[in-house]
């Protein structure tokens, strides 16, 4: 219901969750980023459905995913190719299961993926194994159990 009474405001929806105390939290994302006159729009038009709709809630918060960004769907992986991302797979490869690196666009796809002949995008994450050493991780949305984005912040800011 909250993602249809979005539609066409030029907002994706990233998550609706249910808090302490009455809080409902909706996060959107828009390319570009999220301006506070979003979270204003959004934030009045779930307030009139949601009333429609009686949806109990004490307070509704909107606000961006921030510069973590959990991804969530291929529309998400395919958007932040090139970004830098931490995964964590569902089974460890190599006695590892999360990796940070940036992420590579489908190069091939994946046609029997779990004996179903749907077709899956097979993504690549490079990452550094050993100092200098990159590596390629190939693999496929039902690999992962939850993605983010991981940018490297700089705060040390202009040098005078």
């Amino acid at each position: 219901m909250t993602r249809e009474a979005l539609a066409g405001m030029g907002v994706d929806l990233i998550d609706v969750e249910r808090a302490a105390m009455g809080l409902l939290r909706v996060t959107i994302d828009r390319d570009g980023g999220v301006r506070i006159e979003d979270c204003e729009q959004v934030s009045r038009q779930l307030s009139r459905v949601y009333e429609v709709e009686n949806i109990d809630y004490r307070r509704l918060e909107v606000g961006s995913p921030g510069v973590d960004r959990p991804l969530r769907g291929e529309a998400d992986f395919l958007r932040f190719a090139g970004s830098r991302v931490e995964i964590k797979l569902h089974e460890a490869i190599d006695g590892r299961k999360v990796y940070t690196g940036m992420l590579r666009a489908p190069q091939a796809v994946d046609e029997t993926a779990s004996g179903n002949a749907a077709a899956r995008p097979v993504f690549g994450l490079e990452f550094e194994a050993k100092k200098n050493d990159i590596q390629v991780l190939s693999f496929t949305l039902d690999d992962i159990e939850r993605a983010k984005l991981d940018p490297v912040l700089d705060f040390k800011g202009k040098k005078r």
